[in-house]
């Protein structure tokens, strides 16, 4: 069994990251223009964009959920935990605050829930390679599931549409 990437950012991580982005940006042009003189705004700049840009690529990469036939990693940049298979009680598919497709898990402890993925409601067949990689990791995700036989609960609504215009199954356990 392979080990499957999934995983959201939070919007209140999101921020966080664009901001620590923005902040290499300035500090690296701030930096660019005391050595350089301030000639060099436009390339201090460019610079700092550039690690602006590589420091939040950086965040946002490492910030994931891992499923593994061992257990559960979730990694942000600051801390690293893991969840055990047994403390999973069950999965759903529903939809989320936003009105998004959610694919989450049910933890023993506390209630929590760890969500795996969230997707636009699906309306069409396959456009293009998001479509594709959401289409591919919702199977990626089920297959899962299923080995690990975790019981999942699923919208009808979104079963039907899985299946009329991705032609996926839902993702329920056997």
């Amino acid at each position: 069994m392979a080990d499957v990437r999934a995983g959201v950012v939070p919007a209140s991580r999101s921020l966080f990251y664009c901001l620590i982005g923005l902040l290499v940006t300035i500090g690296i042009a701030g930096l660019v223009v005391a050595m350089f003189g301030a000639n060099r705004v436009v390339t201090g700049l460019l610079v700092g964009a550039v690690g602006g840009v590589a420091a939040g690529v950086a965040l946002f990469t490492r910030d994931v959920v891992e499923l593994t036939e061992h257990g559960i990693y979730v990694r942000t940049p600051f801390r690293a935990a893991t969840v055990r298979w047994e403390r999973v009680v069950a999965g759903r598919f529903t939809l989320d605050e936003r009105g998004r497709w959610a694919i989450a898990l049910d933890l023993s402890e506390n209630g929590d829930e760890l969500v795996l993925l969230s997707i636009p409601p699906v309306m069409r067949p396959v456009s293009g390679a998001y479509d594709m990689r959401k289409r591919e990791q919702v199977n990626e995700i089920r297959a899962i599931l299923r080995t690990k036989r975790v019981p999942i609960t699923v919208l009808p609504e979104i079963a039907t549409a899985l299946n009329e215009h991705w032609q996926v199954a839902p993702p329920t356990s056997r």
